[in-house]
């Protein structure tokens, strides 16, 4: 018999496979997690809500975060997982815009839900513990039946920016009249562009928040194509490389920060663990730097891939052997899209020259940011779009990134990239974590300033700083080296790795204006 695809198919041929494994260990299988997948459903109906309406989440990474997603996805409705690190006007922001019917909250976040009660008149609200104002979950569920709903359709989700560079934007696509069960298992299909196969005892942890685009979008492709699925509730460098012995885990997803802080590891650390199973470490969301990509290749050999993407579409992609070819590539572009460097005229560039980096996915798979049809038209140029990232192509085709245009400094006249900047400093055994960015000046029109966050065990001083700047003596131009060096204790980073560097940038820079 052939093995099925598709999360529902797989639970209603093999319902006892261990799907879902949570970090405090509670279990479910395929079968346990459809029915409850199913009474959502229903509970979802019983409301009111059909094909279209939308379901917000805030939840951590949980079995009812997956249900509601996969709820979603079979009832034909729109699914939207908030960060749980926003406050209480920004999720009632995320609430209100994107017209959600259910807003379910977990009682880790009753303060923020409280806050969300005040400013939101979202009509059903259910909460995992007790949340003041919140119906418990159990109540949506109660009763419903656990059988399959009649007059399925395909859903999806509607995830909001990070909202690094301000108000987060909802990234909506059309919804399409096709029963899930078609749709399930081409909406995996981003797992075969790496070699991932059905099936064949795969595990995938996620690491990352389910909020983060990639974060959901990785835990449910993995079921549907019948892995098994590992949830870590907040990411710990030592605790990954327990998780994939104990587990043996074949697959997860990373952002370069993780890559840096497992390489920060001890050795024996690092060395005492079984990471034997590895098929595939995927990462992709920043910049990785070149050293850093390569010690992960050296430690963990040839299961490394990289891509490039946004929450809005992507991309490209980068096989170890293509790395290892063209070092500090992010690859080429996936089967089905395109992808172009475009000039300042609009012009398409030739390979070698640096542009605004634009994206053309299928039309299935084109997106509007919702209720903002100006900052669409912004984002597009004529089919294709750009989140902002400048690179260029070599010869062969393949993509390297310089950096976001707006995270581009001018010193002189003179265009400073400060991922180069940041990829250089994270070699230094002194420093934990660091951001770059231009800062005013009245001479150069912007300077070079580095904001360090110290390696453990580090004393912030001038002595430090002395090092670090020193440390860069061989490995960058003297005029991309920082003009100034700062330090914190810690950088302002979300759980999935995003940067928020506009927290640190925006203070120098009030009152003035910025030419990006």
């Amino acid at each position: 018999m052939t093995d099925p695809l598709g999360f529902w198919s797989i639970a209603e041929q093999d319902p006892g496979r261990v799907a879902v494994v949570e970090a405090r260990g509670r279990q479910a299988t395929f079968g346990e997690l459809a029915e409850l997948t199913n009474r959502y459903v229903h509970g979802f109906r019983a409301l009111g809500l059909g094909a279209g309406d939308c379901v917000v989440t805030v939840l951590p990474n949980s079995l009812e975060q997956i249900a509601a997603t996969l709820a979603a996805y079979q009832g034909g409705m729109y699914a939207t997982a908030v960060n749980w690190h926003l406050a209480a006007p920004e999720i009632a922001y995320i609430v209100d815009d994107s017209d959600a019917e259910v807003l379910i909250v977990h009682e880790r976040f009753a303060a923020e839900a409280a806050g969300v009660v005040e400013r939101s008149a979202v009509p059903h609200r259910f909460s995992v513990g007790t949340v003041g104002g919140f119906r418990p979950l159990g109540e949506l569920t109660a009763g419903q039946p656990s059988g399959r709903p009649e007059g399925l359709s395909t859903g999806g989700t509607m995830t909001y920016t990070s909202g690094t560079t301000g108000r987060p934007k909802g990234v909506r696509r059309p919804l399409r009249d096709r029963h899930p069960d078609e749709s399930a298992p081409l909406s995996a299909l981003l797992l075969a562009l790496f070699g991932v196969k059905p099936h064949e005892d795969n595990v995938h942890l996620c690491v990352t928040p389910m909020y983060h685009a990639a974060g959901g979008l990785w835990v449910t492709m993995s079921l549907h194509f019948g892995h098994t699925v590992v949830l870590m509730d907040r990411w710990g460098a030592a605790e990954t490389l327990e998780l994939i012995e104990r587990h043996r885990v074949t697959h997860t997803h990373m952002v370069p920060t993780m890559f840096h802080r497992l390489l920060q590891l001890p050795a024996d650390v690092r060395q005492r663990h079984d990471l034997s199973s590895l098929r595939h470490v995927i990462h992709a969301a920043a910049p990785c730097p070149t050293e850093t990509k390569q010690k992960m290749l050296d430690w963990l050999g040839d299961c490394v891939w990289e891509y490039y993407g946004a929450t809005e579409g992507g991309g490209t992609l980068a096989s170890p052997e293509d790395w290892r070819r063209f070092p500090g590539t992010v690859g080429r572009a996936w089967p089905e899209t395109e992808v172009i460097v475009v000039g300042s005229e609009g012009q398409e560039l030739p390979p070698g020259q640096s542009g605004t980096v634009y994206m053309k996915m299928p039309e299935s798979l084109r997106f509007r940011y919702h209720k903002d049809e100006r900052k669409t038209a912004e984002a597009h140029l004529g089919q294709f779009f750009t989140v902002g990232d400048v690179g260029y192509f070599n010869e062969e085709g393949y993509l390297f990134l310089n950096d976001r245009a707006r995270d581009v400094i001018i010193v002189g006249g003179v265009n400073i990239y400060p991922a180069e900047i940041e990829g250089a400093m994270q070699q230094c055994p002194l420093v934990g974590d660091v951001a770059v960015f231009g800062v005013p000046d009245e001479d150069l029109g912007e300077s070079i300033k580095a904001v360090v966050e110290p390696a453990p065990g580090v004393e912030a001083g001038e002595a430090a700083r002395r090092d670090i700047l020193d440390f860069l003596g061989g490995r960058l131009a003297k005029q991309r080296r920082p003009h100034s060096l700062d330090f914190i204790a810690e950088l302002p980073r979300d759980p999935s790795g995003k940067l928020y560097k506009r927290r640190l940038r925006d203070p120098y820079w009030e009152g003035r204006t910025r030419r990006i």
